[in-house]
């Protein structure tokens, strides 16, 4: 099985600057994390602090923002973390806004149907 990257675009919602960015899908990261100095470059201003619980069970607070971001033209206005430098990943929330899954097997992510249980 394994990991793997998927290429996007980022943009600020109030912004036109955008970059192209090599994230890695992890479906155990609650939502999209980016490094900050990426987060202040492109104007994506901090909403609030949110709560994180890290892979060895320590709990961390960091800002949280919004941006839109792109993957294969499926574009999508979604939460994301200030992250540490270097720390690029595609968090679930935004597969799941974007409904996407991610096919281990042949690394890609791969469309699902969304659902809506009323009518």
């Amino acid at each position: 099985m394994g990991s793997f990257k998927v290429k996007a675009k980022v943009r600020a919602v109030e912004g036109s600057k955008s970059i192209e960015v090599e994230l890695l899908v992890d479906s155990g990261s609650t939502y999209t994390v980016l490094p900050q100095s990426v987060l202040n470059d492109l104007g994506v201003i901090p909403k609030s602090d949110v709560k994180l619980k890290i892979a060895d069970g320590s709990t961390i607070v960091r800002k949280k923002g919004e941006v839109v971001l792109e993957i294969d033209g499926n574009s999508v206005t979604t939460q994301v973390v200030f992250g540490n430098e270097g720390v690029y990943l595609l968090g679930s929330v935004t597969m799941e806004e974007m409904a996407l899954t991610p096919d281990l097997i042949n690394k890609k992510l791969v469309p699902v149907e969304a659902y809506m249980m009323l009518v």
